[in-house]
C-alpha cells in the first residue's frame, strides 16, 4: 500500500460516507436509472447572477480567481482554454491547485504572450516541444496557490511546457498531477515530437517547471483522464474516441510511473468485444454489474493510432467517448460523454478487485456497473469532468449544447442541478474541491475564468 492512502482520500473526497451504502443500493437494483422525479434542485433553486457569471443556489457565492491574459507570477500569462484540474493539500494551511489547458499549438492563447515574445524565458530543456518557426506548442498546466481561509490568490505559475490540449488528468497519491495530452499529433511541419502522452506535475507551492518527461508505458493514444487506486498504485486512463477503451496501467514501482509498467484494456468476462455505449441496442441496461478482465497491449506508441482498434478485435469492450474519470470510495468513477440511445451520457462505476493487478483477481475479478444513463438532456447533457464531493454526491460538469450546468448525482441516482453557466454556452471543466471541504474549483472553458464556489455544502 502507498503510504499516503490517508492523505489521498481525504484530498479525492473518499471519505464521503454517503458511498458506504452503493454495495447495497447496487444489490437491490435501487440505482438501476435515474429518477426523473429526482429532486430539481439538491441544495434548493438556481438564482440568477446579476453579474451574469454563475447562477448559485441561496447561500452560496463565487469568486474569479483567474482569467486567461492575467500576468502570472513567473512574469508570462495565464493561458487559455482552463480544463481538468485537482486541488492538493500546500504549506501552511494554503490549497494547491494544478490546472491544465487545452491549447494546441500556435500564437494566440498560450502563456507567453503576442507571438510568443516570452518564449525564451523558458529554459529549452523544459519545454517537451518547442515547435518549429514562429508558432510553439502552447498546451500545458499553470498552478494557482489559493488560500480558503482568506479568499486570496497567493501566486500562479507556469508549471509545464510544450505539450498539447492537455485536457484531463487526475491526482495521485504522492501528491503529483497527471496530465493527459488529448491528442496524437505526429511530428511533422510544425512539431518537433510526437505527441498523446500523459506528464506529471508535481503540486508545489513554490513556482517551477516540471521536467517534461512523457509517461510512454502508459500508452500514446487520445488521451482524457486518469484515476488511481491508492490501494494498487493502480492508474486507469480514459480515451476520448467515440470507440475508445478503457485502460489500466501496473507501474513496476508504484508511485513511480516512468520506470515502465503494463499497459492493458478493460474486457468483459463471457462477453468479449462488448459495445457499452448502448446506441443501436441497450446491451447493457444500467444497473448491471459485469465481471471483467483486463486483456495486455502491445505496441503500445500506436504509430497508426490504432491501440483501440486491436483492443477491441482482442475482446476489449468498447466505450462512447470515455471522459472525467476519479476515485472515490474504493472505486473508479468515470463519464462516457455520448454514450446511451439519445447520446446524453453515461456515468460509469468500477469496483477493482481485493487482487487487482495479481494473479488471484481471476477467481475474484473487479466489477464494472453503469451507474446511470439518463437518456435526457434536461438531466445531464453530456457528462464531462467529474468529481466526489465530501458529502458524497458527484459532480458532473456538462458539455453540451445550449446553457450548460455543474450537475449532483447522489449516490441512489438522483439527479439535481447544482450551477448554471450564465456567460456562454461553454463546457463546465475541472471540478474539484480543496482539501479542506469548503470551496469548489471549476472553470469555464471558452470564459478562460476559474472559479472557487463556497456556501452552506452541510446542507447536502
Amino acid at each position: 500500500m502507498i503510504p499516503t492512502r490517508r492523505q489521498f482520500l481525504r484530498q479525492a473526497g473518499a471519505v464521503a460516507l454517503g458511498f458506504t451504502g452503493l454495495h447495497t443500493l447496487f444489490g437491490m437494483g435501487c440505482a438501476s436509472s435515474p429518477r426523473t422525479d429526482a429532486i430539481p434542485y439538491g441544495f434548493g433553486p438556481l438564482r440568477p447572477d446579476p453579474e451574469k457569471i454563475l447562477d448559485l443556489p441561496d447561500g452560496f457565492t463565487y469568486r474569479i480567481l483567474s482569467r486567461a491574459g492575467d500576468p502570472m507570477d513567473d512574469g508570462l500569462f495565464v493561458p487559455g482554454r482552463p480544463d481538468g484540474m485537482a486541488a492538493f493539500e500546500g504549506p501552511n494551511g494554503l490549497t494547491v491547485l494544478v490546472r491544465n489547458h487545452e491549447t494546441n499549438v500556435g500564437a494566440g492563447d498560450g502563456a507567453f504572450g503576442p507571438g510568443n515574445r516570452l518564449l525564451d524565458r523558458v529554459p529549452a530543456e523544459k519545454l517537451y516541444d518547442r515547435a518549429r518557426g514562429e508558432v510553439t506548442c502552447l498546451g500545458g498546466t499553470t498552478t494557482l496557490v489559493f488560500d480558503t481561509r482568506t479568499g486570496r490568490v497567493e501566486r500562479q505559475f507556469l508549471s509545464l511546457a510544450g505539450t498539447l490540449r492537455n485536457c484531463a488528468g487526475g491526482p495521485t497519491p504522492w501528491n503529483t498531477w497527471i496530465t493527459c495530452e488529448e491528442t496524437v499529433q505526429r511530428a511533422d511541419e510544425h512539431c518537433l515530437r510526437d505527441h498523446g502522452y500523459n506528464f506529471e506535475v508535481p503540486a508545489t507551492a513554490t513556482p517551477a517547471l516540471a521536467d517534461p518527461v512523457p509517461l510512454t508505458a502508459m500508452g500514446r493514444f487520445n488521451h482524457e483522464a486518469v484515476a488511481v487506486d491508492p490501494a494498487s498504485g493502480i492508474v486507469y486512463q480514459t480515451e476520448d474516441r467515440h470507440d475508445g477503451l478503457l485502460y489500466r496501467y501496473i507501474p513496476n514501482e508504484p508511485g513511480r510511473l516512468a520506470a515502465g509498467g503494463r499497459l492493458q484494456a478493460l474486457a468483459v468476462l463471457d462477453r468479449p468485444s462488448l459495445d457499452t455505449r448502448n446506441w443501436d441496442e441497450r446491451l447493457v441496461p444500467a444497473g448491471t454489474t459485469l465481471e471483467v478482465r483486463w486483456i495486455d497491449l502491445e505496441d503500445i506508441e500506436a504509430p497508426e493510432d490504432d491501440l483501440r482498434l486491436r483492443g477491441y478485435e482482442a475482446g476489449a469492450a468498447r466505450f462512447a467517448r470515455g471522459e472525467g474519470m476519479w476515485y472515490g470510495r474504493d472505486a473508479i468513477y468515470f463519464a462516457c460523454t455520448n454514450g446511451g440511445s439519445a447520446r446524453k451520457g453515461q456515468i460509469w462505476r468500477y469496483v477493482p478487485s481485493p487482487d487487482e493487478g495479481r494473479p488471484g483477481e481471476t477467481q475474484r475479478p473487479g466489477r464494472l456497473q453503469l451507474f446511470v444513463e439518463p437518456n435526457d438532456g434536461g438531466l445531464i447533457d453530456n457528462a464531462d469532468n467529474l468529481t466526489v464531493a465530501p458529502w458524497g454526491d458527484l459532480i458532473v460538469c456538462e458539455d453540451g449544447s445550449g446553457e450548460q450546468f455543474l450537475v449532483g448525482i447522489t449516490p441512489a441516482g438522483e439527479i439535481y442541478k447544482f450551477a448554471r453557466n450564465a456567460v456562454n454556452d461553454s463546457e463546465f471543466a475541472g471540478a474539484t474541491f480543496s482539501p479542506d471541504g469548503t470551496t469548489l474549483f471549476v472553470n469555464i472553458q471558452t470564459a478562460g475564468v476559474t472559479l472557487a464556489i463556497s456556501g452552506p455544502w452541510r446542507r447536502a
